[in-house]
């Protein structure tokens, strides 16, 4: 999640009950201690600074920013915001979602917009994928 590379050393003190639950996620996820402990710290720092915003996993196991209360990733409030001129009432018209919302994206991107950006070509190249898979079964029944 970290847009700066590499790592930096810190120790910090958990409560028993933290480090337990935390072993019980790591065991449970496959992850390791310290990469689980890095992803949940990166995204609770990001959820307390922008709160409408929650991580969840998406179809290829990556976690990618959603808005709360709705199904929408933040890559398609963004890309429907660009495709709307910019306009964050038409966008949240068309999602169906308060303006408010809408605004948490953009807020969103403008600290992580590189991250989205990545999103949104991952999502692009999906796409691409999978329209080409679809394409060559139609082609395989004909």
């Amino acid at each position: 999640m970290s847009t700066h590379s590499g790592s930096i050393q810190r120790s910090f003190r958990l409560s028993r009950r933290t480090a337990d639950l935390l072993d019980e996620a790591s065991d449970a996820s496959g992850e390791t201690r310290n990469a689980l402990t890095d992803r949940l710290l990166g995204e609770a720092v990001r959820t307390d600074r922008h709160p409408l915003i929650r991580f969840r996993s998406s179809e290829d196991g990556r976690r990618e920013p959603w808005l709360i209360g709705t199904r929408l990733r933040v890559r398609q409030v963004i890309t429907t915001v660009r495709a709307h001129g910019g306009d964050i009432d038409i966008a949240s018209e068309y999602l169906g979602t308060a303006p408010t919302n809408v605004r948490a994206a953009v807020d969103y991107v403008a600290d992580f917009g590189d991250e989205i950006e990545r999103d949104i070509e991952r999502a692009h190249e999906i796409e691409r994928r999978e329209k080409e898979r679809w394409e060559r079964g139609r082609a395989a029944l004909t």
